[in-house]
C-alpha cells in the first residue's frame, strides 16, 4: 500500500518538481495538490491522505490556518511543514501547532523519502540541527512529572513514551514490550490526552521538559 501525500503550496514550479520526485518512488503517491490553504480545506478531504506537505506563507489561507483547522477537527493526517520562511527558533511553535516536522524548502530532495518515512512510521522528524536548538531552548516550564499526581502516567505509558523517544515504530514498541500494536496505539492516545499535546513530537518535548528522558538520549533519524 502506497503512502498517500497531499501538497499545499502556491509555488507551481516547486509543486511540480516535488510531485514528480515523490511519484518516482514506488512507495509514495501524490493524491492531490492545492495552491493555497483555502482551496485545500474547501475542496479536498484531509483524511484521504497520510502525509500533508504544507507551505507556511500563502496568499489565500496560510499554513497556520490549515494546521489550526486540522487540529480543531482532530485530523489524523501528519503534517510536514516545508517553508521558505524557515527559522530554527520557530520549531517549538510549529510542533505545538501540530506539525510533525518543520523543514526549509532548501531541503535536499533525496532526503525527503527518509523524512516522510520517519513521520509516517514514527510520527515525527527532528534533524541534528533542531536537536541542538532543543538542547538550548527547552526548559522545565511544564509541571514536573510526579508519580503520585492524579494525572499520573502509568508505568506502561512511561515505557511507551521512552521508546517513542528512541524513534521506534508502533510495531517495534509492541515487540519490545510484548504487547499488541493496538495496545501501543491505545497507550499513545492516552499519553496525548493526559499531556495535552497534539502529536508524538509533542510527547517527546513533554518527556524532555518533565525529565522523563534527557534530550541527549533522543535518537536521531539522520546520521
Amino acid at each position: 500500500m502506497k503512502i498517500k501525500i497531499g501538497i499545499v503550496d502556491d509555488d507551481s514550479l516547486f509543486v511540480q518538481l516535488l510531485k514528480n520526485h515523490i511519484n518516482s518512488h514506488e512507495n509514495y503517491e501524490v493524491a492531490f495538490t492545492s495552491k493555497n490553504g483555502y482551496t485545500f480545506l474547501s475542496e479536498q478531504n484531509p483524511e484521504s491522505i497520510d502525509i500533508l506537505l504544507l507551505d507556511l506563507k500563502m496568499a489565500n489561507g496560510d499554513g497556520i490556518e490549515v494546521m489550526n483547522t486540522l487540529s480543531q477537527n482532530d485530523s489524523l493526517v501528519k503534517v510536514i511543514v516545508l517553508s521558505g520562511f524557515y527559522r530554527r527558533s520557530f520549531m517549538g511553535q510549529m510542533l505545538k501547532m501540530g506539525a510533525h516536522a518543520f523543514l526549509p524548502k532548501e531541503v535536499e530532495l533525496d532526503e525527503l523519502p527518509s523524512i516522510i518515512d520517519s513521520v509516517y512510521y514514527n510520527g515525527h522528524y527532528f534533524s541534528n540541527e533542531q536537536i541542538e536548538v532543543m538542547r538550548g531552548q527547552l526548559s522545565n516550564k511544564l509541571p514536573q512529572f510526579h508519580s503520585q499526581s492524579k494525572d499520573d502516567l502509568t508505568e506502561r505509558e512511561v515505557d511507551v513514551l521512552k521508546l517513542l523517544c528512541q524513534q521506534l515504530s508502533t510495531k517495534e514498541i509492541a515487540d519490545k514490550l510484548f504487547i499488541s500494536p493496538k495496545t501501543v496505539e491505545t497507550h499513545k492516545t492516552n499519553l496525548i490526552i493526559k499531556t495535552s499535546v497534539k502529536n508524538t513530537a509533542g510527547l517527546i518535548i513533554y518527556a524532555v521538559q518533565n525529565e522523563i528522558v534527557d534530550v541527549n538520549e533522543i535518537v536521531l533519524f539522520d546520521k
